[in-house]
Order: C-alpha cells, then structure tokens, then sequence
C-alpha cells in the first residue's frame, strides 16, 4: 500500500535514515486559480499518486513552495494567497504549493521553532516523492534543501525575513544557509534588537543577503516604543501588527518584484549600514548591486553578499542620489560638525526620478553662538564643488559655485558625457 513505502534521506550532519511510514500533520495545498479561499485548493500527499492526479499537478512545471512562519492566532497569513496568486500570474506554467503546518506553529515560539526540523523533513519527504516519481529535478524551489543532496538538490530558497530568536548565531545545519540551496537569498526587514532578541536574523544566512532600509526597521511603520500603547487599545493584536509591518515588508516586496518587473529596487553590497548612509557603496560596477526580487542575479560565493538599499515609507519608492560637498576653510570659527578642507558624503532618496539635474541650490541653515554679532564675524562656509551620482543610472554630475545671497546655486555638468 502507499504507507509502505521506505525511503532514505541524507542530512548534512550524521547520516539520518527516515523509514516510511512518516505520519505528519502538515498539509500541502496546491494553488488553484481563481480560488481566493484556501479551504477551496487541491491537497497533495505524498505517497499518494491519485491525489498529484487529481489536483492537477502538472510535472513537466517547475514547482514552488510557500511555507509560512509562526502563527499567533491559528490563521492562516494573508499575504500566502497573494504571494501565490503573484507567482502565478508573473511566471505563468508553474505548479504553487503552499506547506501549511499551522498545528505545529499555533504554539509557544520555542516549540514552533523545534518543529521547523520536523516540517522540513516533511516538505522533503514530498519532494523526494516528486522527483523520484515525476522527474522535477533542479527546478523545484522550497524550504527543506538540508535534507536533500545531490542531484536532487533544491535549486533556490528565498528566506522572507528569517526568524531571528533561536536560530541567530547557530549552525549553520541549524538554520537556513548557503548549503541548503543550489542558491540561496534573504530579504531583512525587521532585525531591530530588544531586549536581546531581533524578530527577524541579522547574520548573513544566504549566498546574497539583502538588508532593505538597512534591515533593522522599515519606515512608515510603528515603532517598538509605541508597543505598550498598540496593545493597550488592540489587545494582542496590538503586538501582532506592530510586529507584522516591518517583518512582512520583505514578503510584499518579493510580491511587488514579481508584478512590476520594470521598477525593481537595486541594492549595493556595502561593509554596513552606516557606510552605505554615507553613499559610499553606490557603485554599480563589478556587480557590486543586484535586484531585490525574483530576478536576482544569482551569485555564488563564499564571502558573504550583504547588500543594502534605502527607500522611503510608501514601501518601495526611492531613487537614490549620492551626493559629496567640498568645503574650502575661509574662516576659522566654523561649527564643529562642519569644518574645512574635507569633503562630506551623504546618501538621499527622492519620491521619483528628476531626470538630469541642471543647477542645485545648496542652502546652510546652521546656528551661531554669536546671533546678535556682527555679520563680519558669524561663521561662513565656501562650497568647493558639490558631485551627484544617480543610484538607478550611475549618472554624475559636478556642480560649479556661482554665488547669491539666500544660497549657493550651482550649474551641474554632466560628467558622463
């Protein structure tokens, strides 16, 4: 019979042999089209062929799997549909299952989190069942890539903000990498600390990490200090949204990757946040950026790929501009932020493309001790030159000082042509 079947599986740590038969509680779910309720899509066992049949799973598509993450409240996320609906709208032939294993994650988070092994043995267990049977190989996309190997090696995983509390600072057997996948990327969205624990990991975990408005926070959403407040007027759900903003922001992100292949979002590789607030790392040269989205260029290596990128709070807007001033020491009583003879580079983001800049206007807004003195003696700066890069276009310009009372204009030179 079906439950019969014995099967081997190799782990990446001792060799573990699973026996069939595997009893398991989680259900896998094939996307249907048109079907907005889950409770409407086709369930697929493993083991049991009438079932792949009757679901209308299409071997000859690549497969791939959606798995969610920890449940509060025994529902199913609403962004598993649409990320489905996303997929299969943006690739067209593909076959969409998504693992639901709400029983095991309804739970307290430390045991939800032991459980992840169980499920992805589980996800395994079914894609070994495919590929042995229907011949999917390296197309298939998923979750439990540390329980195959070989030729039947997952080809890709997409970590959505993964899980920080109990996997940073593990093994890398305890927790999604580089080695689960042919190829493996990350989105971060929320690794803000508090009190020793981030919602989401902040250690690189894939072959291409990207850390969206610098992974720790995303703008346009609560923050962590608001906490008490949301649930003092939403009761638990309070929590919940505050958490889900940030942490779901790379999910809808992916989304928007798939449904608007002409606006992806570019993000550079960059030692840090800090230095990539600063505008150092803009350089599109050497494939130093990539796209935050399905079309990925894929990159394998073993230094890590950290890459970051700076958007405003409506989600995904920001043409970014690096932007680097000169300051020429024509008077010795300058502010102590500001000081001559050095050069000042910044990153800034803009709501939509200006197109080529013709002149800047640089204004200095900047206190004296002195206000009521005597204008010979307040502090003055002189600009040397002011240079713009264009973030999407690696476009630059050199600005040229022509004076004015209310500010420093600047003619811009196009220095690419």
């Amino acid at each position: 019979s079906d439950n019969n079947v014995e099967g081997e599986f190799v782990d990446p740590k001792p060799v573990l042999r699973i026996k069939m038969p595997h009893i398991t509680s989680t259900v896998f779910k094939l996307y249907s089209d048109g079907a907005k309720d889950m409770e409407d899509w086709c369930t697929v066992e493993a083991f049991r062929p009438h079932t792949r049949t009757s679901c209308g799973f299409n071997s000859s598509h690549p497969l791939i799997i959606i798995t969610h993450g920890w449940s509060i409240n025994a529902l199913m996320e609403s962004w598993v549909p649409v990320l489905a609906s996303a997929l299969k709208t943006s690739l067209g032939d593909v076959n969409v299952i998504v693992t639901d294993w709400l029983l095991q994650a309804n739970i307290n988070y430390p045991n939800a989190a032991q459980n992840t092994m169980a499920v992805g043995k589980d996800i395994a267990f079914l894609l070994q069942w495919l590929q042995e049977f229907y011949h999917l190989g390296a197309h298939i996309s998923g979750f439990a890539g540390s329980y195959l190997g070989g030729p039947g090696k997952i080809g890709r995983i997409t970590g959505l903000d993964p899980a920080g509390p109990l996997f940073e600072g593990m093994a890398a057997s305890d927790r999604l990498s580089p080695d689960d996948a042919l190829f493996v990327d990350a989105i971060h969205t929320y690794t803000q600390e508090r009190m020793g624990l981030s919602v989401g990991i902040k250690q690189p975990v894939a072959h291409v990490d990207f850390y969206h408005n610098g992974g720790d926070f995303q703008p346009g959403c609560h923050p962590f200090q608001s906490l008490m407040e949301h649930i003092a007027l939403h009761g638990i759900n309070g929590f919940e949204q505050t958490v889900k903003c940030a942490h779901e922001r790379s999910v809808y992100l992916f989304i928007d990757s798939l449904l608007n292949k002409d606006k992806q979002i570019m993000a550079c590789r960059c030692s840090d946040d800090n230095a990539f607030e600063k505008g150092t790392c803009l350089d599109y040269r050497k494939n130093k950026c990539n796209t935050l989205s399905y079309n990925v260029r894929r990159v394998r290596s073993v230094a890590d790929k950290k890459l970051y990128n700076k958007t405003h709070s409506s989600m995904y807007v920001g043409n970014t501009v690096e932007c680097q001033k000169s300051f020429l020491n024509k008077q010795e009583n300058v502010i102590e932020e500001i000081s001559g003879n050095k050069t000042y580079t910044f990153l800034i983001t803009l709501d939509s493309d200006i197109g080529d800049l013709m002149m800047l206007m640089f204004r200095w807004e900047g206190s004296t001790f002195n206000p009521w003195g005597s204008g010979g003696m307040r502090p003055k700066l002189t600009v040397g030159k002011i240079r713009v890069k264009a973030g999407e276009t690696q476009n630059r310009w050199v600005s040229i000082p022509l004076g004015g009372n209310e500010g420093v204009r600047l003619n811009c030179i196009n220095k690419d042509q």
